[in-house]
């Protein structure tokens, strides 16, 4: 009985894995054929996306670990990539250049994004950080 138990446990480890290994095959193509462009093809966002341009939008920011994305939820994020940098989001009026691709990409292709961009932080910092933002997160 314990070793079947065992057994199911690991193949349930596995079959997880193996999902997640998929979901970030899958997120990096769809990334670069939709995020790369403005985000950089190694995460690294456009130059001095801190500093606003001209017509006082600001550039886009990396999505490696030089970035803030991820000081932001799971939620936000996905909130954002299918919706845009809308309310609650953003301010009302905000103007952005970050498109909304509900109607480009699905649930599963922006989940799948997520997670290739996800998979790009790896410091034990970010990593903390992160896994205290979803504690507080689950508190509330």
């Amino acid at each position: 009985m314990r070793l079947s138990l065992a057994l199911a446990a690991a193949m349930l480890v596995l079959s997880a894995c193996d999902k997640k290994v998929a979901a970030v095959n899958l997120g990096e193509r769809v990334y670069a054929q939709n995020c790369a462009a403005c985000h950089g093809a190694r995460l690294e966002g456009q130059p001095n996306w801190r500093a606003r341009l001209p017509n006082g939008r600001l550039p886009a920011p990396p999505h490696d670990e030089t970035g803030h994305t991820w000081h932001h939820p799971d939620e936000v994020l996905f909130g954002i990539t299918k919706n845009g940098l809308v309310p609650p989001y953003a301010p009302r009026d905000y103007e952005s250049d970050m498109p909304a691709f509900a109607g480009k990409l699905g649930d599963e292709e922006i989940w799948a994004v997520l997670a290739y961009i996800e998979s790009h932080w790896t410091s034990r910092d970010v990593l903390e950080a992160r896994a205290e933002m979803t504690r507080n997160a689950r508190r509330q």
